[in-house]
């Protein structure tokens, strides 16, 4: 399921990473007292009254012009184009602006959903919200984000603008494949090379695929979904302001995604962005394949694939469930290894145990490894049972959650791995105390 994406635009000095870091509730943005200080993209999902979506601060975008009102339109204009919701954001003190009515003009001709947050209203006095009608988007919302006042209405507001449909748009039955990784690493090569056609645009130019573009794929009656996400990479690195709203359509297309594969260049090396990349994917829950590309140009000795791998696990260390594949999408070395990989990964994350297996496990692993104990108490666990799928989620129920140590957890979750395999998935492990304690 795709989660909604809210954007937070308007003019600098508005306020805008201010209702941000109180929306999401820390300090993620910097806040100083005068424009331009965001200087990268800001993301972070966010949860109220059980509605999960991913919030934007749009306040970084720089451009070479020193024209205010036409980076403020440019921004706003990328924003509607990527949003599902645009929570525009205007300022009391300083009144309806030109840059407003520029923005208003584009938001409005959008017919895309706006929550108009008229934010410095201190003393909420209406006369200062009034003429903010005037900008044709609907009532505004007086708040206060440096005091918290009144989000829970604008935060009630949002969510209200959500469509229903988000979690019904993909077709029942389709394996869905995101092709994740830095900008020229061959997502687009591997793409054509599994299609068999040329779908999608190839270029050495970095960042070509502007877009997240879907190609079906039918083999043996099995129906995929193939994702060629634009490239990601290093925030320092990205000059164009079309190619920082990428970043967005990749994080979409991951959420979208049942099985992820991370592309790697075997020349580069492991660099700090594929870890982020890969981060961002294992804390989604996805199944995942590691693709180490470029591997015919590799230069190879004894053991070389080994060592690589060693290296992969040991900078990817959370990703140690992943397999890895080596190939070269130009020639199309190991390339067809991919989809039986693929299906393999998905049946482990779809994976369901019994309750009967789950806790006759657990018996088996406190009975050779006792649980901890803290000042003479000792951790009993009860009862175990799993959740949920995609990825397997398993339930503990225990006396006490404050015994469980991560350690024991993580050689929980070892010992279900060796008992029931879950290779290429992450496996999510609950704990709860029992019920009244």
């Amino acid at each position: 399921m795709r989660k909604p994406i809210v954007a937070v635009v308007g003019r600098p000095n508005v306020g805008k990473s201010t209702i941000f870091n109180r929306i999401v509730g820390s300090r993620v943005a910097i806040v100083e007292d005068f424009p331009g200080v965001t200087r990268d993209r800001l993301y972070h999902e966010v949860e109220w009254l059980n509605h999960h979506f991913i919030l934007i601060d749009t306040g970084g975008i720089q451009w070479e012009t020193d024209d205010i009102y036409t980076q403020v339109k440019k921004q706003a204009e990328i924003a509607v184009e990527e949003a599902d919701v645009i929570l525009f954001v205007v300022d009391t003190q300083a009144g309806v602006t030109t840059a407003d009515n520029d923005v208003a003009a584009i938001l409005r001709r959008t017919g895309k959903p706006v929550i108009l947050a008229a934010n410095k209203t201190d003393v909420f006095c209406m006369d200062e919200v009034y003429e903010f009608y005037n900008l044709g988007l609907g009532t505004p919302i007086p708040i206060s984000a440096v005091h918290g006042t009144n989000m829970g209405d604008l935060l009630d507001a949002i969510i209200g603008q959500f469509s229903e449909d988000f979690d019904t748009t993909e077709e029942e039955g389709v394996i869905k494949i995101a092709v994740i990784g830095k900008p020229n690493v061959g997502k687009s090569s591997l793409v054509n090379k599994l299609v068999g056609e040329e779908r999608v645009i190839v270029s050495d130019i970095a960042g070509t695929t502007r877009d997240a573009i879907d190609t079906s794929l039918i083999i043996d009656d099995q129906k995929y979904l193939l994702i060629d996400t634009a490239g990601i990479r290093r925030r320092s690195r990205i000059d164009d302001v079309l190619e920082k709203y990428s970043v967005i359509r990749s994080f979409k297309a991951v959420d979208r995604a049942d099985v992820v594969l991370l592309m790697i260049d075997s020349c580069e090396g492991i660099s700090e962005q594929d870890k982020r990349i890969a981060g961002y994917a294992h804390e989604q829950g996805k199944a995942a394949i590691i693709l180490v590309n470029k591997w015919d140009l590799f230069s190879k000795e004894t053991n070389t694939m080994k060592e690589y791998t060693e290296t992969l696990r040991e900078e990817l260390g959370f990703l140690r469930y992943a397999p890895v594949l080596f190939i070269s999408a130009l020639s199309g070395q190991r390339v067809h290894k991919i989809i039986e990989m693929v299906d393999f990964v998905y049946a482990q994350t779809t994976k369901r145990i019994s309750t009967s297996i789950i806790n006759q496990l657990l018996r088996e692993i406190m009975m050779l490894n006792p649980p901890p104990t803290d000042k003479g108490k000792k951790l009993k666990i009860s009862y175990g049972t799993q959740a949920r799928i995609k990825p397997p989620t398993f339930i503990l129920f225990v006396n006490d959650t404050e015994l469980m140590h991560f350690s024991y957890r993580r050689h929980i979750e070892n010992k279900f791995r060796e008992a029931i395999g879950f290779e290429g998935t992450p496996v999510r492990i609950i704990v709860r105390g029992k019920k009244g304690d």
